[in-house]
């Protein structure tokens, strides 16, 4: 596959990129495991088909020491007995922010209840951040047809 442009040879790209990619990084200094914002990037680019996306998170995932048997189960999440009780909150929440426009009325109370059992507030922030910033990853991915297979974990650090 072929991109059909590069965001990084456009003047308008490349603040919007910038201030976007800076937003990400913030996202990792905050108090939301890590292990869980990967799983959650991983989750939400699936739902996506950002190939991208999923390249780069496997990766990192797997480099800061995530199993293989949890990386290929995140698809099927719910069926799986390798995730706490809080990264299964995470990856509802992060599904249902995904699909958002699949169901009348947002985010049911129920999701959003079962994940602040496990996440706190600060917690809570960086998790609807983190989701919503995968979603515009993942659209700016898609759209563009950003081709996967060579990222290297690290590379955007």
């Amino acid at each position: 596959m072929d991109a059909r442009l590069s965001m990084s040879d456009f003047m308008t790209a490349g603040p919007l990129m910038k201030h976007v990619i800076a937003a990400g990084k913030s996202l990792k200094d905050s108090p939301l495991p890590a292990a869980t914002q990967e799983l959650v990037a991983i989750r939400a680019s699936q739902i996506n088909g950002c190939s991208g996306c999923i390249d780069m998170h496997t990766k990192e995932a797997a480099a800061a020491g995530e199993t293989s048997v949890r990386l290929n189960l995140v698809a099927v999440w719910r069926d799986a007995t390798v995730f706490t009780e809080a990264e299964r909150a995470a990856l509802e929440l992060t599904e249902q922010g995904t699909r958002i426009a699949d169901g009348a009325g947002g985010v049911p109370d129920e999701v959003w209840e079962r994940a602040a059992q496990h996440y706190d507030q600060e917690q809570l922030v960086a998790l609807v951040s983190l989701i919503a910033l995968m979603n515009a990853f993942n659209r700016l991915n898609v759209i563009t047809r950003q081709p996967a297979g060579d990222y290297q974990p690290g590379q955007f650090h």
